[in-house]
């Protein structure tokens, strides 16, 4: 039902029913509780769309997530994300609405969004080296700001993400120092530019620590716990099994750590682990997993601001600003990471489910 067969309904006008609809103080008690009354029972919705058109907003910004196949765990990093967005969209009387796309579809729920006016301007996660998501919302003209990097879009868009090459790099520094030779990874594919500029930074990682790459190392699965055991059973049983474990996010290295509790393996004691990024699972955990971490309220807060500071209704008084940064990772050092006594030797190979010394 729209606004016209409610108004017929009740016999008044549009405009009668549309001021009721929205308080006006110039509609009678009376008629207002009617109104509202016969909305209700009749099931009225108002069109989010043609209000949109008529006041030229809709005071309400999407974020739009598309979870990956069987992630359970992607609460723990987004929903204090989103409240830190909410809150700082509130402070400019602006709500947050979250819209659930499909993974790797055809982004139906997006030109929704445009198309309909459901929202003022989108958020982005999950970026993709290329994104085509991205390069629809620039060619439409569309606002939006992005957590995470991209090659598509150019830098025409707020973006804000995490220096994960950076905490590649130190990663593995901080196991070389350890004595570790073999620092393997168990993360995405590299599609996710996330996975692509971490894998950067080990790679810049193990050379500048004087050791090569094998890509015999690099174990590619989903962002969930299955991919983190599948990971780590199949690096673990390899011919030479690596003596740390990088795990890209914390739902992949709790599945890794069930991998290697079968295995008769502890983190810490037979095989170092890192998590980036962690979840707060990660410390809590025995024995307790070194991770890095990034606050995730205050991210989302300023996310937030720089989203307005683009958009033209929102912005301050020197006019709009495109601003991009990335932020560092903190290292929290707990008890996975120390040297694996068993492992530190090349010649620790995986014989028939033991680990045996090669003579």
């Amino acid at each position: 039902m729209d606004i016209r067969e409610l108004a017929r309904h009740l016999n008044v006008s549009i405009g009668t029913v549309s001021r009721a609809l929205n308080g006006r103080a110039d509609v009678s008690a009376e008629t207002r509780r009617r109104v509202l009354e016969v909305a209700t029972k009749l099931n009225y919705t108002p069109n989010q769309s043609g209000r949109s058109l008529r006041k030229g907003a809709t005071h309400a910004v999407a974020f739009l997530l598309q979870p990956h196949p069987g992630d359970h765990q992607y609460g723990e990093f987004f929903v204090p994300f989103m409240k830190g967005l909410q809150a700082g969209l509130a402070e400019r009387g602006l709500e947050l609405i979250m819209v659930m796309d499909q993974p790797g579809g055809e982004h139906d729920r997006l030109r929704r969004v445009v198309e309909a006016r459901w929202a003022d301007a989108i958020v982005l996660a999950w970026t993709r080296r290329r994104d085509p998501r991205i390069d629809y919302l620039s060619e439409v003209g569309f606002p939006f700001a992005t957590l995470g990097r991209s090659l598509s879009g150019g830098t025409g868009y707020p973006s804000l993400d995490l220096d994960f090459v950076r905490a590649g790099e130190q990663s593995v520094a901080r196991l070389a120092m350890r004595g570790h030779r073999r620092i393997a990874v168990v993360g995405p594919t590299p599609e996710l530019n996330f996975a692509h500029l971490f894998r950067g930074g080990y790679r810049q990682g193990l050379s500048h620590a004087g050791l090569a790459f094998d890509p015999a190392l690099l174990a590619t699965g989903e962002v969930n716990e299955a991919g983190g055991y599948a990971g780590a059973l199949a690096l673990m049983k390899s011919p030479y099994p690596p003596t740390a474990i990088l795990f890209n996010n914390g739902a992949l290295a709790l599945g890794g750590c069930r991998a290697l509790g079968e295995l008769g393996l502890q983190p810490g004691r037979d095989v170092a682990v890192i998590v980036i990024v962690d979840s707060p699972l990660c410390g809590y955990l025995s024995p307790a997993l070194t991770g890095f971490s990034v606050r995730l309220e205050p991210l989302g807060r300023r996310l937030a601001e720089m989203l307005l500071a683009a958009m033209p209704r929102t912005a301050g008084p020197d006019g709009q600003q495109i601003i991009r940064e990335v932020w560092p990772l903190a290292l929290i050092a707990r008890e996975s990471d120390a040297a694996a006594p068993s492992l530190t030797s090349a010649a620790d190979v995986w014989r028939g489910g033991t680990l045996e010394k090669e003579a």
